[in-house]
């Protein structure tokens, strides 16, 4: 979106963010990780197994979603601004490592944090939650095609799986928590444009 340098626009103006594609993603992936987080605690809190029941429909369930969790993004891969994001995302900056010490050292000016359309700590949690999606992924298969690799392996997968998984439930829960405290940004994520002064202020660095 661009806009004449003569007619600056009002400041309660909108701004476009995202487009169809990359919501449609994170609503796609956000679903399924959904769909595997809460399958995954029926299967391991005995509570919430004995209540569901049904262990190996919850179990199927499980696998289908996961097998999944990569599909929204591949689809996404044939849209040009949906490839375009990916590349914001995995890009660090000397303003990015500004961003991360202000963070890591509390301070909560918005000055001392400045951002482009992401800041780091969306690169840092996009780059971690694809990763460890990723290793969820091979660990899951190999626990569900038991007889293509040696028991140690299929062991040390268990160990793995579980334990990632319990990382994953605990960022998530920082994920959605650090969403529900900005309503513009989820606004974004639903509507796909921002307010402008929430553009300035947030991220400053982004020129939409």
């Amino acid at each position: 979106m661009s806009l004449r340098a003569d007619t600056p626009a009002p400041p309660d103006s909108r701004v476009r963010r995202f487009g169809p594609t990359q919501r449609w993603v994170h609503r796609g992936t956000a679903a399924l990780m959904g769909v595997c987080v809460l399958t995954a605690a029926c299967l391991y809190i005995p509570q919430l197994a004995v209540l569901v029941g049904r262990r190996a429909l919850v179990v199927r369930i499980h696998e289908c979603a996961g097998l999944a969790l990569p599909v929204p993004v591949l689809l996404g891969l044939a849209s040009r601004a949906f490839r375009a994001d990916l590349r914001f995302l995995n890009r660090f900056g000397p303003h990015d490592r500004v961003w991360l010490w202000a963070a890591l050292s509390r301070d909560k000016r918005r000055s001392s944090r400045p951002a482009g359309k992401f800041n780091a700590g969306q690169k840092v949690y996009a780059a971690w939650i694809a990763g460890a999606s990723l290793v969820m992924l091979g660990t899951g298969l190999m626990m569900w095609f038991t007889r293509l690799t040696p028991l140690v392996w299929r062991t040390s997968a268990t160990f793995v799986h579980d334990w990632l998984a319990l990382t994953i439930g605990v960022v998530l829960a920082g994920h959605i928590g650090m969403a529900l405290g900005d309503p513009e940004a989820r606004r974004g994520l639903r509507t796909g444009t921002v307010s402008r002064r929430w553009a300035e202020r947030e991220h400053p660095l982004w020129r939409p």
